[in-house]
């Protein structure tokens, strides 16, 4: 079983800077025979404000003939407590009815595919525990199958016993808890996106991959993170394991956020002017 993982595609009817990864990014799917296609999230430029980023980025992913899946990005549905656009009822409400479910569960050759909102984990309330709930029972039911996380979010950024990266990773608590399911089952694959650093490695009995974006890389705008800048996609091999390679998909533009971020995300410009 072929699975294409690509995230963090930032498209917009309205900021269209990144769109024309899409024709590209499209035929090469195509041409992959894969199985399924999973999104990791950050499908549109602004879907956690706008109606029209969800439906025009959804109206490009229904010109793929593969299957596809979705989980939502923080600019999807919004971020945590306290951030520009913190994850609401309304924001949810809006990704649900135009993108479909926010999770999801996929059962295919032996596999279980679980797909997670982690936007909802910091949160601390009903949603963020609703859907710990719903992961324990999908995976106390997974039957003898292996099984494959996807979610927006990585684990962690540098190590796995980090402190509160912010932005960047799943917050401690939230992380501990995860770790407690995944090791009490078998969780073979944990993919994300979100940092636009392309990465793989390891956590205990479990592989880790941060998709490279399909939309832009980042410079001098954060710091250095593991792993290297690039434009592309990922593919998982499924058999009795998960074989995982990250590609560097042809035709692609890497656009980087530092030369456009004023145009396409002018609110992270005045973050850090106010924080200077």
């Amino acid at each position: 079983m072929k699975i294409i993982q690509i995230t963090d595609t930032h498209f917009s009817p309205n900021k269209p800077h990144f769109n024309g990864n899409w024709e590209p990014l499209l035929t090469w799917l195509e041409a992959t025979g894969a199985d399924l296609i999973v999104h990791t999230g950050d499908l549109t430029v602004d879907g956690a404000d706008k109606d029209e980023d969800i439906t025009f980025s959804m109206d490009l992913m229904r010109q793929v003939k593969i299957p596809m899946l979705i989980v939502p990005g923080n600019h999807d549905v919004g971020h945590l407590p306290g951030s520009d656009q913190p994850v609401n009822a309304e924001r949810l409400k809006r990704w649900r009815s135009l993108a479909d479910q926010d999770r999801w569960l996929e059962d295919a050759n032996g596999w279980r595919l679980i797909g997670l909102n982690s936007l909802l984990l910091g949160h601390e309330d009903e949603e963020e525990e609703a859907q710990f709930e719903w992961l324990q029972r999908a995976l106390e039911a997974r039957g003898g199958r292996r099984i494959a996380l996807f979610a927006h979010k990585p684990l962690f950024v540098d190590e796995p016993h980090e402190g509160d990266t912010g932005y960047w990773s799943v917050r401690p608590a939230q992380r501990r808890r995860l770790y407690d399911l995944i090791a009490a089952h078998d969780v073979a694959l944990f993919a994300s996106g979100h940092l636009h650093w392309a990465w793989q490695g390891r956590f205990e009995r479990t592989s880790l991959t941060w998709g490279p974006s399909a939309a832009f890389i980042i410079d001098k705008m954060e710091r250095e993170m593991p792993g290297e800048r690039l434009i592309g996609a990922v593919v998982h091999e499924f058999g009795g394991d998960v074989q995982s390679r990250i590609i560097d998909v042809p035709g692609m533009t890497a656009h980087v956020l530092d030369d456009v971020v004023h145009e396409v995300y002018p609110q992270a410009v005045k973050k850090r002017e106010a924080a200077e």
